[in-house]
């Protein structure tokens, strides 16, 4: 292992690394309830699909096309948004994604408001979704 691999495994927590390098929670699902897709300026994309049940985040799966700081970032949203009510999912922020890391580097931040941003497209989307529930048979 040259030095350079050797730091970026020194340089990252412990979460930060399980969530860079988590992948159970990637499938996309047809007929979720909210689904979200962002593309960064980075060229970075993430979708979340979102399944609710009694206005609760249930089940929450994702989908990425970029790097591993987009990955750890998508994971996070996860970890802060399962079983929360619906209302409360809109407080994450991408700050929260960052702090909840610990070591995501600051020059990646956009990563953060990235995953962020796809989470709140599916959280509008469920929203819609929820108040018009005939509507979903037809997705």
């Amino acid at each position: 292992m040259n030095e350079a691999n050797n730091d970026f495994w020194q340089s990252h927590s412990m979460k930060f690394l399980e969530c860079a390098f988590r992948a159970d929670r990637q499938e996309t699902v047809h007929r979720a309830d909210g689904h979200g897709k962002k593309t960064g300026d980075c060229g970075d994309t993430v979708e979340f699909f979102l399944m609710v049940k009694d206005d609760r985040l249930q089940t929450i799966s994702y989908a990425v096309n970029g790097c591993v700081n987009t990955n750890a970032c998508a994971n996070a949203v996860i970890d802060l948004a399962e079983q929360r009510p619906l209302d409360e999912a809109w407080d994450i922020t991408p700050e929260m994604v960052s702090a909840y890391l610990e070591t995501l580097p600051q020059d990646h931040y956009h990563c953060a408001e990235l995953a962020v941003g796809a989470f709140y497209l599916a959280l509008a989307d469920a929203r819609r979704t929820l108040q018009h529930a005939w509507k979903s048979n037809y997705r």
